[in-house]
């Protein structure tokens, strides 16, 4: 029998995810972390097993496309509109003081201002599927905590569209204006769907009766919905992570929706999986190695600047000051977006290949630090939350 040469390295991918989930579990460690560990070990720069590193990116989006479908059902529309001042707020004072930061410090080193603002949009984005994952297992989502830091975090989502337009602009693309129309027709009909969520108490999906006692097509019809969506908003020029989480909003909505979170779950475990090893594949040990003083300053600087700006600007805004720290601390990460503000920056020849690699490890050991931050902070100020 013919044996496909794909099976060893799956085998070998699901035994490195088990085997260093286990051991990080021990340390109480999230999985997150493990499935960073594993991409570095299975990436080509220590044992090289996979090459095909572009398939595992697109596996891997579509893992946050499901994570943010899941958490899209376990919002409440009407709690996030409560939290606008914030979100709305908050996000554009916390994007243009980290641009100001690294100005300044660009300023220092003799950067061009193209490459400041880039590096500024980079560090003021947050990691949307870590933190959401950690409120979602500690239960603070629905708490008013987790709800303006999850106002915060999609705001940054949807702030990358005009941060990819200035990166553009910057790098001489100027945007075509049928693909600015696009966009901001999908905004508003983004809008226009939340507004009348928020309206409507309940929701009936068209199928739902029909699809109840059949656990097959259930999981075609879910599927349907989340990426369907994404794939509308992608069409339209907006992220489809934005689509999925207005999507699980709208599933959240209807009345039988136990189903879709039964069927899609094992998908979201897994594709969120290969999002975070497709992640850690990225890094280059050899290079941290080298510059591994110069990128564990960057760190500590990029997590204690976002920890304390965003707590600065939430307590501004009417937080109370354990709420704003612990909200600061959740945010202190670079998130998974920022990647791609990177790879544009790179293409674009806003900075160098070590700019590039240099970010990329900081953002990634940034956010295999935040796990045990958010701990700390949490146990420091947010003691009504302590586990």
């Amino acid at each position: 029998m013919h044996l496909d040469p794909a099976l060893p390295g799956i085998v070998a991918a699901l035994l490195a995810v088990l085997l260093v989930g286990l051991i990080l579990h021990r340390l109480k460690q999230p999985h997150v972390v493990a499935y960073l560990v594993t991409g570095i070990i299975l990436g080509p720069h220590v044992i090289g097993l996979f090459s095909d590193q572009q398939l595992i990116e697109r596996l891997g989006a579509m893992g946050v496309v499901l994570l943010l479908f899941f958490i899209g059902m376990e919002v409440s529309p009407r709690k996030l509109v409560a939290s606008w001042r914030i979100a709305v707020v908050g996000t554009t004072i916390q994007i243009l003081l980290s641009v100001l930061c690294v100005w300044l410090l660009g300023k220092w080193l003799d950067w061009p201002l193209s490459r400041s603002i880039l590096l500024g949009f980079v560090i003021s984005l947050s990691s949307t599927a870590v933190v959401l994952k950690i409120m979602q297992e500690s239960g603070e989502l629905e708490t008013e905590t987790g709800q303006n830091v999850l106002g915060v975090l999609l705001m940054q989502d949807m702030a990358i569209i005009p941060m990819l337009i200035i990166i553009g602009l910057m790098s001489g693309d100027v945007p075509d204006s049928r693909h600015m129309i696009l966009q901001i027709i999908g905004g508003i009909s983004m809008i226009a769907l939340l507004a009348w969520l928020m309206l409507k108490e309940t929701v009936h999906l068209p199928l739902a009766k029909w699809l109840k006692g059949d656990h097959e097509m259930q999981i075609f019809a879910a599927l349907i919905v989340c990426f369907g969506l994404s794939l509308l908003t992608g069409l339209f020029g907006l992220s489809t992570a934005l689509g999925a989480f207005v999507a699980g909003m709208l599933i959240g909505a209807a009345r039988e929706t136990q189903w879709v979170h039964n069927s899609l779950e094992p998908f979201r475990v897994i594709f969120v999986a290969l999002f975070f090893v497709s992640i850690g594949m990225l890094v280059d040990i050899g290079f941290i190695k080298q510059h591994w003083q110069q990128i564990l300053l960057l760190v500590l600087a990029v997590v204690i600047t976002n920890t304390f700006l965003n707590a600065i600007i939430i307590r501004l805004l009417g937080d109370s000051w354990p709420d704003s720290l612990y909200s600061g601390a959740l945010l202190s990460q670079i998130g998974e977006f920022s990647f791609v503000l990177a790879a544009v920056g790179l293409q674009a020849k806003l900075i160098t290949n070590y700019g590039y690699q240099l970010t990329v490890a900081v953002i990634v050991i940034s956010l295999m630090l935040s796990p045990a931050w958010i701990l700390l902070a949490r146990q420091l100020f947010y003691p009504k939350q302590k586990v």
